[in-house]
């Protein structure tokens, strides 16, 4: 059995300042294998990996790699040692080229100088060896998130780890890209390389994963062969009980409509849009990566440009110009990328939910004793797991992150509160949190749209659904008439 063991983790604990991550957690990842590794958010997934990468010093316990107790002193050296790690939050540099971003501290050439055509060709052989139509000269900036994720998928296959550590790997990518990685896997799983592989989703759990490992609050619960499991028993031990409902769907009394567009076009994005969302309403935006949903609703916030097109807001002409200017007309968004375009990640938890409310300062100034109230306020009524209110915000799980961008703009009143990918790489726990708050302000006759790639999602929370393909409307879908057959229909048909 030793033979078989690529890496080990036993008894590793870890603390940060009120707060202890890791408490005596057990691992072992077999040569050839995908381990997945579960658990809610802040259970300290992704705290565990950062540990065997170097980014992190254990407090506690012994990492084994091929049977060699090693403690690494950061990424690097664990790179060197044959680990890679693909982060949740992508790490890249958009101003670079894709070639020079693969190639990162690894450039081809002699005394400090690039071999660029080599460097170039290398690429384009990696590329084409992985079925990615891209040229290696294009800055990675113009790329959408689901290519830069596949970019690191690829890049760490590149240069040959023999462990390749990857959380939440699918939260940006289409269905198809999916099948790619998971083929890849498979073919590097023949080849002897092991995978952790962190994952929220079901599906895929059971799809691509040999053994898993539950850990909750730190500890690790139980490990065995995902053979041994079924989705309820995952999820009772996720979270310490059962969920029967995670989609907590009312009947709630829709008003009038609160914000309607109409034909509304961005030049190579998406044209002649038409869409509204009522008080009380919950609408959905559906259709596969690149079919323009995030792009519409980008333009609506004013992050992007608005060509053509007719805005209402409860009957009032509305175009867009900025952030501001739509935050001042109540309209709010939490964007795809919360990382990039949400939180201040080397800011409080305080400041990062107050950062909108003009209402709480005094002058020029914020007042502190009220916006330490309000946003402790606002936190413990959105069960914000931290240390304190003082907390960074990057330290903090995705899912905890999430709610404290719910935070901030539930201090403001809204005409339309626009949600991204609100669950992307969040557990099933933090789930169903969010959406007994996304419940709760419907109720409050808040409108909203919601975008998301987990059909299921739209299917147990919305009103209705508009599906895309194209940057065009190609339907619109009433309760009764949902089914994920009829949205992948409307999301894959052809648009003159």
């Amino acid at each position: 059995m030793e033979k078989d063991i690529k890496l080990e983790l036993v008894g590793i604990s870890k603390s940060f300042p009120g707060v202890k991550a890791l408490d005596g957690v057990d691992i072992v990842l077999r040569k050839g294998s995908v381990h997945a590794v579960v658990g809610e958010n802040g259970a300290g997934k992704s705290t565990l990996m950062k540990i065997i990468n170097g980014l992190y010093k254990r407090d506690a316990g012994t990492v084994r790699l091929d049977g060699k107790e090693v403690m690494f002193s950061g990424p690097m050296e664990s790179s060197e040692a044959g680990i890679a790690m693909i982060y949740q939050e992508l790490n890249f540099f958009p101003e670079l080229s894709i070639a020079e971003n693969i190639f990162m501290k690894r450039q081809p050439g002699k005394t400090g100088i690039v071999n660029w055509k080599t460097m170039v060709e290398e690429t384009q052989r990696i590329l084409d060896a992985n079925e990615l139509s891209y040229d290696p000269k294009m800055k990675i900036k113009n790329l959408p998130i689901a290519s830069i994720q596949m970019l690191e998928i690829v890049k760490a296959v590149a240069f040959k780890a023999q462990v390749i550590i990857m959380d939440e790997p699918t939260s940006s990518i289409s269905d198809k890209e999916v099948a790619l990685l998971f083929k890849t896997i498979e073919r590097l799983k023949k080849q002897g390389i092991s995978f952790l592989y962190i994952s929220h989703k079901m599906e895929e759990i059971f799809k691509i994963a040999d053994d898993i490992t539950i850990i909750r609050d730190g500890k690790t619960i139980i490990s065995g062969a995902v053979s041994d499991f079924d989705e309820d028993s995952i999820i009772a031990h996720m979270v310490g009980r059962s969920i029967d409902n995670i989609y907590p769907k009312e009947n709630i009394p829709i008003g009038e409509v609160a914000f309607e567009a109409k034909h509304l076009s961005s030049k190579g994005m998406f044209e002649k849009v038409s869409f509204d969302v009522k008080k009380g309403e919950i609408v959905g935006l559906a259709g596969l990566v690149g079919a323009g949903r995030s792009e519409v609703c980008r333009a609506i916030f004013g992050l992007d440009s608005l060509d053509s097109g007719e805005i209402l807001l409860n009957g009032n002409a509305y175009k867009p110009k900025d952030v501001t200017h739509a935050i001042k007309n109540k309209i709010l968004m939490i964007t795809e990328d919360r990382k990039k375009e949400g939180i201040v990640g080397v800011r409080s938890c305080r400041e990062n939910i107050t950062l909108t409310s003009h209402h709480i300062r005094k002058g020029i100034l914020m007042d502190l004793k009220k916006e330490i109230k309000e946003a402790t306020e606002m936190s413990k009524k959105l069960n914000v797991r931290f240390a304190g209110i003082e907390t960074p915000i990057g330290s903090l799980s995705g899912g905890n992150q999430q709610k404290i961008l719910l935070a901030r703009w539930l201090m403001l009143e809204s005409n339309l509160l626009i949600l991204d990918e609100p669950t992307r790489g969040i557990d099933v726990g933090a789930k169903l949190e969010i959406y007994n708050i996304i419940i709760d302000l419907a109720k409050k006759g808040y409108s909203i749209l919601m975008i998301s790639s987990e059909l299921p999602e739209l299917l147990g929370m919305c009103d209705r659904i508009y599906v895309m393909s194209q940057g065009r409307v190609t339907g619109c879908l009433e309760r009764e008439e949902f089914g994920q057959e009829e949205i992948m229909q409307l999301a894959t048909r052809l648009v003159k």
